[in-house]
């Protein structure tokens, strides 16, 4: 936060009080919408055997003690993804779930340790149907929140616009002047050629950069910012390479039906069709763990259980939203420590 007063001093509190009932609304307006829809809400233990395997997402880890047994590793979620799959596959058909996680190595004003994300999923379900309710979820809490529009420095969106839809190939031609396309196949990209097009485009490029951190570069230098500006932006078809808990898009199975939805620039949900074959999905979250020891020099257990209970999950659909930056964006917030309860404490 940018004051010096810890946040439980008065006037601090007094400060951000505004925000943090805004907050409240607009949970409350969340849970409604979901329950009229027939979501059932669930509560999923935080305490998991694999936090998840995403190479650049790292956990907090512990150890569990329990009588007559060794001390077994133990990791905070970094989200509730594998196990809202579970109950997919245990015959829950629409699932909501307002999830505390915890993310290490993330601090800014975007981003904290322990935050909060709502995370949902529906069976039977195209993933187009989960960018309906982002568009449906971002204006019903605006409407709680008491303002017909979104801001986070300097920029703005307006809640209640229709999205506009836009897929990555067609956000790189558009503001980076790069033709991902050629650029792309569904095992082996083409690295030089991508880094020679990054590079044509003004990106500064590293001499190990692989064919993701190419990505990664110009998404975060071109692409974003101008995202979600006047009304919110669903970018769409990511490249299959980058995706790997979604499926591959059947008419072009070099991208994914993978989603992110973004709004004054900022990044709030990531969506997917979930990809529910356990012998690829091992295979991709293997490949995901050898480059974080590559890169880190750890990596993190597979959950076999959430493995075995892929085989049993209908076809599926999911997305996971940033409930904090949700309430930045409404409030006008600088910062996701004031629509915080109690923030995270700095080292």
């Amino acid at each position: 936060m940018t004051d010096r007063s810890p946040f439980w001093a008065r006037q601090a509190h007094a400060d951000r009080r505004p925000v943090l009932m805004a907050r409240g609304r607009i949970v409350a307006a969340l849970r409604d919408w979901f329950a009229a829809r027939d979501f059932v809400e669930v509560e999923t233990s935080a305490l998991q055997v694999s936090p998840g395997n995403e190479t650049h997402l790292h956990a907090f880890a512990t150890e569990l003690l329990a009588p007559g047994a060794p001390p077994a590793r133990r990791y905070l979620r970094t989200s509730p993804e594998f196990a809202c799959k579970k109950l997919l596959s245990a015959g829950e058909p629409r699932i909501v779930e307002f999830a505390r996680v915890f993310r290490n190595r993330e601090r800014g004003a975007l981003h904290a340790p322990e935050f909060t994300m709502l995370e949902w999923y529906r069976a039977q379900a195209p993933y187009e149907a989960l960018m309906e309710d982002c568009a449906a979820i971002i204006a019903v809490a605006a409407a709680a929140a008491g303002t017909r529009r979104l801001a986070f420095r300097g920029r703005e969106a307006d809640p209640c616009a229709k999205p506009e839809y836009l897929t990555v190939v067609e956000a790189f031609a558009r503001h980076a002047a790069i033709d991902l396309a050629a650029c792309l196949s569904p095992q082996a990209p083409d690295r030089a050629g991508f880094a020679a097009a990054a590079a044509a485009a003004g990106i500064r490029l590293a001499a190990d950069d692989n064919w993701g951190d190419i990505f990664s570069r110009v998404l975060v230098e071109r692409i974003e910012p101008a995202l979600g500006r006047g009304r919110v932006t669903v970018l769409h078809e990511y490249p299959a390479v980058l995706s790997a808990l979604a499926r591959p898009k059947p008419s072009d199975p070099r991208v994914a039906e993978r989603f992110e939805l973004y709004a004054c620039g900022v990044e709030l949900a990531n969506g997917f069709g979930e990809l529910s074959d356990p012998v690829e999905q091992r295979r991709r979250l293997a490949a995901e763990m050898a480059e974080k020891e590559r890169i880190y020099g750890e990596r993190y257990p597979l959950d076999e259980d959430f493995l075995a209970a892929l085989a049993a999950m209908p076809p599926a659909s999911g997305v996971a939203l940033g409930l904090d930056r949700l309430v930045m964006l409404a409030t006008g917030a600088p910062h996701i420590d004031h629509v915080m309860w109690t923030p995270p404490l700095e080292p």
